[in-house]
């Protein structure tokens, strides 16, 4: 009774204290269970992600989660997501030790290194969801943003915004006053290195619609999936979109339907 009792941040610190003895008991390594919840926390609340992305190890966790309330799943036809709650975003925070949470820690350079005042193992799991740690000393973890530590974050599901945010609230006391906290040279890459993963890129494709019932639908989708060729689809019309290097073997595969 007493947990309902405590501040909000102190429960959930609670919960996932005990999330973690539990999980420990089933064998979850715990490093991997810190990274998962820490890159769980930046995820978008009401987002859906595959299930299929995670490990076996997330898998058996996500379940757990959804236990708690940070995550719901949801089952498809064919696939299964799972959609953080609001709950899940504060993870990072209700982890953190309340000392780490009055002050910054973190300092960026424009020349994109990165120095953690913390010893922290958390704080370290944390930078390297985005960032490539190189050493940690007693109080101190260095580092640096890269292109590559990005691309995998935002692989991730973590966004620009996001970490840019997370360097500017936890920034170190001697940079928090300066503006901007984090050199804008930073900020603007970082943003430029998601925009560069999230171009359009043009695909050759053919619209099929008109589908004669349901059944030939999900057997063109299921045959178009198949031959890695399905770009797009609605199921609730009927509409599919497949590239265009099967459109003739989707042609042959829905005469053989209509026959």
């Amino acid at each position: 009774m007493q947990l309902f009792f405590c501040h909000f941040v102190a429960r959930l610190f609670i919960l996932c204290s005990d999330f973690h003895v539990l999980v420990q008991e089933q064998g979850v390594d715990q490093a991997d269970l810190i990274a998962f919840l820490l890159e769980l926390s930046f995820h978008t609340p009401g987002e859906a992600y595959s299930l299929d992305t995670l490990t076996d190890d997330q898998t058996t966790m996500i379940k757990d989660l959804a236990d708690l309330g940070l995550v719901k799943l949801q089952k498809g036809r064919k696939e299964s997501w799972f959609i953080p709650t609001k709950l899940a975003t504060n993870l990072s925070v209700s982890l953190t030790d309340s000392s780490s949470r009055k002050q910054g820690f973190v300092v960026v350079e424009t020349n994109f290194r990165m120095y953690a005042y913390s010893s922290s193992k958390l704080h370290c799991e944390i930078l390297r969801l985005f960032a490539r740690v190189e050493y940690q000393l007693p109080n101190l973890i260095v580092g640096a943003i890269t292109k590559e530590s990005l691309y995998n974050a935002f692989e991730n599901g973590i966004t620009a915004e996001q970490i840019v945010t997370f360097l500017q609230q936890n920034a170190h006391p001697r940079v928090a006053e300066k503006i901007p906290s984090v050199p804008e040279n930073v900020t603007d890459q970082i943003r430029l290195w998601e925009t560069d993963l999230n171009r359009v890129e043009m695909t050759p494709a053919h619209f099929y619609d008109e589908f004669p019932s349901r059944d030939v639908f999900e057997a063109a989708s299921d045959f178009a999936r198949m031959h890695n060729g399905l770009l797009w689809e609605d199921a609730k019309k009927m509409r599919m979109v497949v590239k265009a290097e099967i459109h003739m073997l989707m042609r042959e595969h829905l005469r053989g339907q209509n026959k």
